[in-house]
């Protein structure tokens, strides 16, 4: 009851309404460009073959793409790269600037710095639109580089020179007009833009879910079901305990108490010893394991098409062991997904969580760890700590990533309702939907409305 409260209060507060109204015209725009089909390609002899990609082999890798382009790929749409590219450079900036002292300098220079950083991302995403969209546009070219199942198909009606730089220009354009949607909506709207375009993304494939779910369970259009409706009921009480984990292991924190000996007069009074805790969130590295574990898995497939099927010895063992790096549902590819996510977590967490710098600041501010001496005892303390619980989020994040192909594999549910129980689809789902919640409900405590909750307060990934 409180929630429904919270949203019709929303919108008795002139800014918090006018921030809404701007976000959601700001994503209707983004939906509208993901839709329109690149030119010069037959998008329907491209989705005839996908279709009989997919009655072959499952699915996987294409629906997984088709989900985060919002429909995008089934489309050949010029949207097709959406925000992929800028999240992309972002990602690859925050890694270099802590190699790179340039980069680490700039970050460490306060609002300056993080402009001039973010005027190289841009550079960056320009740069990855345009490797990109000319991959994309000779792969339309030339099909059976991807998959033998396109062979002797023609996608690309005048295939040539003219076709690729029509590709690359229309794509990258709608990439970069993207871009600037995903910064207006920061500035203007509500929550970060470029998360809550990806969240839209991924929940515009949910009717397609609901769709495949009734056809699964009750049948239609003379069509009988494939499966009994208890099953789907299951499915249900599964999938809200999985939300209720996702959850659970997006707003986990560890509290790491901190006392302050720092004395400072304020209106005559003199204050000191004051205790505060620092947070640590269980789920620090968020969905990057996933986001770094899934392309890298999807390599030896492609390079087992070059390979001869016939061929014997090594060669034909390395060529099962590639395909089945690339079957998201066999058990290679889900022990050697799970030992790169866990990989990749502490990776993330060693290069983004410097105790160092974070034990010299408590040091300067005249702060320290109850029964811990400040500066390297300390650093090695919140090291130790943060390993901990890198351990436990990580294997909470890897419980979340195996749940939709683990469906996917052994109870062959279509990857369109599977990709809703876990995954990267969930974390992202549940993770935009706090911090948009979170900001919302701090325009209305502000306003002397109540929040979204009867007791207590949301927080969000990075509340």
């Amino acid at each position: 009851m409180a929630m429904w409260k919270g949203f019709s209060n929303a919108f008795r507060i002139p800014e918090l309404r006018k921030k809404i109204f701007v976000t959601l015209g700001l994503v209707a725009v983004c939906r509208l460009i993901s839709q329109v089909p690149a030119p010069g390609v037959d998008w329907q002899t491209l989705q005839r073959t996908i279709e009989d990609i997919r009655t072959s082999t499952g699915g996987g890798l294409l629906d997984w793409l088709n989900v985060f382009t919002g429909g995008g790929f089934d489309q050949c749409a010029i949207g097709f790269l959406s925000i992929w590219p800028y999240i992309s450079a972002q990602i690859v900036i925050q890694l270099l600037s802590s190699v790179i002292p340039s980069l680490e300098k700039m970050k460490k220079e306060g609002e300056s710095g993080r402009q001039q950083l973010a005027q190289i991302t841009r550079y960056l995403t320009i740069f990855l639109c345009i490797v990109q969209s000319w991959g994309i546009s000779t792969a339309l070219m030339h099909p059976e580089m991807l998959s033998s199942a396109f062979g002797g198909v023609q996608i690309v009606a005048n295939p040539g020179l003219g076709f690729q730089i029509m590709t690359v220009i229309g794509m990258t354009s709608a990439a970069l007009f993207v871009m600037w949607i995903a910064d207006q909506i920061t500035t203007f709207g509500i929550g970060n833009g470029a998360s809550l375009i990806i969240m839209i993304n991924i929940t515009s494939r949910l009717p397609e879910a609901i769709f495949s779910a009734w056809e699964r369970y009750f049948g239609y259009n003379g069509v009988a079901a494939t499966r009994s409706p208890v099953e789907l009921v299951l499915l249900l009480l599964f999938g809200f305990a999985v939300v209720m984990g996702t959850v659970l292991l997006t707003q986990g924190i560890r509290k790491i108490a901190i006392h302050s000996t720092r004395r400072s007069a304020a209106g005559g009074a003199t204050y000191g010893m004051q205790q505060t805790f620092m947070p640590l969130r269980v789920n620090y590295t968020g969905v990057m394991p996933i986001i770094f574990a899934q392309p890298i898995l999807q390599i030896p497939g492609f390079l087992a098409r070059y390979i001869p099927t016939d061929a014997t010895g090594a060669m034909g063992w390395l060529r099962s062991f590639f395909m089945q790096l690339a079957d998201m549902s066999s058990p290679v590819h889900l022990l050697v997904y799970a030992a790169f996510i866990m990989f990749f977590a502490f990776f993330w967490v060693a290069t983004q969580f410097n105790a160092i710098d974070i034990s010299e600041n408590l040091k300067k501010d005249g702060s320290y760890l109850p029964g811990i001496r400040p500066g390297l005892a300390t650093a090695e303390y919140l090291d130790a700590v943060m390993t901990r619980i890198t351990l436990i989020g990580g294997t909470g994040l890897l419980v979340v990533a195996l749940l939709p192909q683990v469906l996917n594999g052994a109870m062959q549910v279509p990857w369109a309702i599977a990709s809703f129980f876990g995954g990267t689809s969930l974390l992202i789902i549940v993770g935009v939907a706090l911090d948009t919640l979170r900001i919302m409900e701090s325009h209305l405590l502000v306003r002397k409305y109540d929040g979204f909750l009867a007791h207590g307060k949301l927080r969000g990934r990075h509340g």
